[in-house]
């Protein structure tokens, strides 16, 4: 069946931004909700598509749940949590693993109703993130996009702050993958005003969305870095591109150097996302961390500045709606794969 048919069990949430259906597809994906760091015995609220959700620590079982009490209805990341368990804060009903209710203090002797168990989601630690799925396929398959090289000796691993954005995850990762816009956005950063011109390249479709090889001189040192690029050194950009919303940049810098950077943009509504950047590297490995959290903060907020300036808000798969460039390449084949999951030609209500 495929899932954007409704169905007499389907949930969807209160306060929906998406058409119902385009609802429906994206959460049978996994998406990224947390920092695996950020998860301490406190219980952590956060919102995937619309859907308040709890994470919690039960011993080495994170559990991610809805955020709402059934007894009366507070929200759970309000609460106390130990390691072990959380505790409503409104009748100290307590849950542990699972999401089972494991106490309640007004009946400490009483039998515990199974209605009072969360409704839980499943939860997977990778590249320092955690991810769950809204609607998780019946066999239990984990399909959560991969990243060149983090598994690889001599790698570091960085977990940059995510950072919130009041615009659509399609619009910021069409930005992620843009290549044009480098020479009048990322000027304060890496790129040279005096280069604006985009070499020809070609994307290539995939069972997962696609991917783009882009070649040119445009150097990735931060400006004002001691660093030299070598003499005719080209620079190429592997974008690999998972729909609906993440997409990796593996960027190929001299003597072999290699730095992977993941953009999971994560769908808190069809108006806010929060974007998560997981990174590796093996050179700098020496460098201070703060160093590259402040760099990317930098890139990122300058992006940040035109995804959410952009109209229509959300991103149009219909491709008579906006006007496309030869550079626009990426732009067309990110459209076209999310065409291809059934989503709609307006794609967000």
């Amino acid at each position: 069946m495929p899932p954007s048919v409704r169905t007499p069990d389907s949930k969807l949430p209160r306060d929906l931004s998406f058409d119902a259906d385009d609802w429906l597809i994206l959460a049978s994906y996994w998406h990224p909700i947390a920092l695996v760091r950020e998860l301490q015995d406190k219980p952590l609220g956060v919102t995937l598509l619309d859907t308040p959700l709890v994470i919690y620590r039960a011993d080495e079982e994170i559990i991610v749940a809805d955020d709402l009490c059934s007894h009366r209805g507070v929200p759970l990341s309000m609460g106390k949590g130990n390691g072990h368990t959380i505790a409503c804060a409104y009748h100290g009903f307590q849950f542990g693993h699972k999401g089972h209710c494991v106490r309640v203090p007004a009946h400490p002797d009483k039998g515990i109703p199974s209605r009072l168990n969360l409704h839980t989601y499943p939860a997977v630690e990778r590249y320092g993130l955690i991810w769950t799925c809204l609607r998780p396929q019946k066999d239990g398959e984990v399909s959560i996009p991969s990243m060149p090289h983090w598994n690889e000796a001599g790698f570091q691993h960085i977990n940059c702050p995510w950072i919130d954005i009041a615009g659509f995850a399609g619009r910021q990762v069409e930005g992620f993958i843009d290549v044009a816009h480098f020479a009048f956005v990322h000027t304060e950063t890496f790129a040279d005003p005096e280069n604006p011109v985009v070499p020809a390249y070609m994307p290539k479709m995939t069972p997962y969305g696609f991917e783009a090889e882009y070649r040119s001189n445009v150097a990735n040192y931060p400006i004002g870095h001691s660093k030299q690029t070598p003499p005719d050194f080209e620079w190429l950009r592997h974008f690999r591109v998972h729909v609906p919303f993440t997409a990796t940049l593996e960027i190929h810098f001299p003597n072999n150097g290699r730095l992977v950077i993941m953009n999971a943009a994560s769908p808190v509504s069809a108006k806010k996302t929060r974007m998560f950047a997981p990174m590796c590297r093996n050179f700098d490995t020496e460098l201070p961390l703060q160093d590259v959290y402040d760099f990317n903060r930098k890139v990122f907020e300058e992006d940040r500045a035109l995804v959410e300036a952009q109209k229509p808000e959300n991103l149009p798969l219909d491709p008579t709606l906006e006007v496309h460039v030869m550079a626009d390449r990426s732009s067309i084949a990110y459209r076209r794969a999310l065409r291809a999951i059934g989503l709609s030609q307006f794609f967000t209500a």
